[in-house]
């Protein structure tokens, strides 16, 4: 079985406490996940409280897309974030994420950090597609596009 890590840090010119939000609440990633433009007609589902600890989500979408759930499953304002992501479709996978919120020159810089094993038809396709160049660039999107969204708040 092989492991894998996929990590991506930006300064945001923003503090911990205004980017926080944007990321411990599902209901706001749809203003920077660099997948939420994948399936414009994806089907979307929040479930538990609307922020923190508890809070869910379900997607199901085109191929692309996929299928799968969120949770949050720790929470420490300003500081970090924990998710239990599961994809259900393509390919089945548990996939551990942590964001990390630390002040920088110039704001806060935020670590976003994916990982997982590869097993089954994954440790198969893994041999083929390097998961650090294939979702890399999307948490590089991402991360980008949290700025903006935390740009737009504070205007």
């Amino acid at each position: 079985m092989s492991t894998y890590e996929v990590r991506r840090s930006a300064v945001i010119p923003a503090s911990a406490e205004e980017i926080f939000p944007l990321v411990n609440s599902f209901k706001e990633w749809t203003a920077w996940s660099p997948w939420e433009s994948v399936d414009p007609t994806m089907d979307r589902r929040y479930s538990g409280p609307d922020v923190g600890v508890g809070a869910g989500y379900e997607w199901s979408g085109n191929r692309k897309a996929g299928s799968g759930s969120m949770e949050i499953v720790g929470s420490s304002p300003s500081s970090s974030i924990n998710v239990n992501l599961v994809f259900t479709k393509p390919f089945k996978a548990v996939n551990p994420l942590t964001f990390t919120f630390t002040p920088a020159p110039g704001g806060t810089e935020v670590t976003w950090l994916m990982t997982g094993e590869n097993k089954g038809a994954a440790k198969i396709f893994a041999f083929f597609v390097n998961m650090d160049k294939m979702v890399g660039s999307d948490f590089e999107r991402g991360l980008t596009s949290l700025a903006t969204a935390v740009a737009a708040k504070k205007a």
